[in-house]
């Protein structure tokens, strides 16, 4: 809540319970998604770069797909025009979302070189920052077939980068509201049910690389 919205419902608390009984009621009816998809629109229209971060995670966290998001955006260019969406989309790359990227949304992506394979043993896991990008990178040996594994260090709750003392054996918790990942597999263990973003990976001449 903005600092002029917490001042309004402290001093006119008479007034502004209607006003948010009002938005609670409206859209009831509504699933969350096409819902969350308005409001995006909304705060796009409005140009309030606050809300429009706060019900953009929204809507990816209640199912909303990166092309559902676009879509949105796109089918709202009578109203919105282009300047506002590529506004939107300004931030959208700003905010940096694994979900976002050209690879995610059908484009080629870019391979990145990550380290050198030899650093990290069988059994291993680290951080590394990459291109601006952090990334916990696992290796594992399975019937003397080596296997990397390389996931965003973002958490997909609300993209918080995870630090790598975050990191305790294999397990992997977010320090902001206590989500858990299992860095052998990525999958959420605790509080979410949202995994790690794994980027794809491969081994040239002795260097890992990922692609996003």
């Amino acid at each position: 809540m903005s600092d002029a919205l917490d001042f309004l419902v402290k001093t006119r608390p008479e007034a502004m319970t209607h006003y948010f009984s009002f938005l609670k009621d409206c859209g009831k009816h509504l699933d969350p998604k096409t819902r969350d998809l308005i409001s995006v629109i909304t705060k796009v229209h409005s140009q309030t770069e606050r809300g429009f971060r706060q019900y953009l995670n929204r809507a990816l966290r209640d199912g909303c797909s990166p092309a559902e998001v676009l879509d949105a955006l796109l089918m709202a260019f009578p109203a919105l025009g282009l300047a506002k969406i590529v506004w939107a989309v300004d931030i959208i790359l700003a905010m940096d979302l694994p979900q976002f990227q050209p690879a995610e949304l059908g484009a080629e992506g870019e391979w990145h070189d990550v380290m050198a394979a030899a650093e990290l043993e069988p059994g291993g896991v680290t951080r590394v920052d990459c291109d601006g990008r952090g990334l916990f990178v696992h290796h594992v040996v399975h019937n003397t077939e080596s296997v990397w594994q390389v996931f965003d260090s973002r958490c997909p709750h609300q993209t918080t980068n995870i630090p790598h003392l975050a990191l305790d054996g294999t397990t992997l918790t977010c320090p902001k509201h206590q989500w858990a990942f299992d860095v052998r597999s990525g999958q959420c263990t605790a509080k979410g049910d949202t995994p790690l973003k794994r980027w794809d990976s491969r081994v040239v001449d002795g260097r890992l690389q990922a692609r996003w």
